[in-house]
């Protein structure tokens, strides 16, 4: 089976950033050198949606990351979004954003959870349109 390997550290953001966006859905990227798929640069972004149904990157904000991300020699390993409401599953309107097939999907489900927990953190690569779901290993460093 795939596996996600992510530091305890950039884990931690992302669920922070879910639950600090909540009831909004959260979005963002980790990005890392390219051809590595180890995810270490954590870069929260704006949910241009401002909704607790679905996200939408600011297309500025997505041209300017991406060209940063050129220059810097990295690509997407992560993109992640927060699910409000539902378990931590792609949607219809996921699969249709999904166009980085080298990509690992992050899901976080903030719904029905308290500020403690529990919350759900699964992957999933989404390759033309086809979901699988990887293991996610959490360590303290590479």
């Amino acid at each position: 089976m795939p596996t996600l390997t992510i530091t305890q550290t950039l884990f931690d953001q992302i669920v922070a950033h879910a639950r600090k966006d909540h009831p909004d859905e959260a979005c963002g990227v980790v990005a890392g050198p390219a051809g590595t798929d180890r995810p270490e640069r954590f870069i929260p972004m704006l949910n241009a949606a401002r909704s607790p149904t679905f996200y939408e990157f600011d297309s500025q904000d997505l041209l300017k990351l991406y060209r940063e991300m050129d220059d810097r020699d990295e690509e997407p390993v992560i993109i992640y979004h927060s699910h409000t409401a539902t378990e931590a599953y792609p949607s219809r309107t996921d699969l249709s954003y999904a166009n980085e097939p080298g990509a690992h999907y992050v899901l976080v489900s903030t719904a029905d959870t308290d500020d403690a927990g529990p919350f759900q953190f699964r992957s999933y690569r989404i390759v033309e349109g086809e979901i699988t779901e990887e293991d996610v290993k959490v360590v303290e460093a590479y």
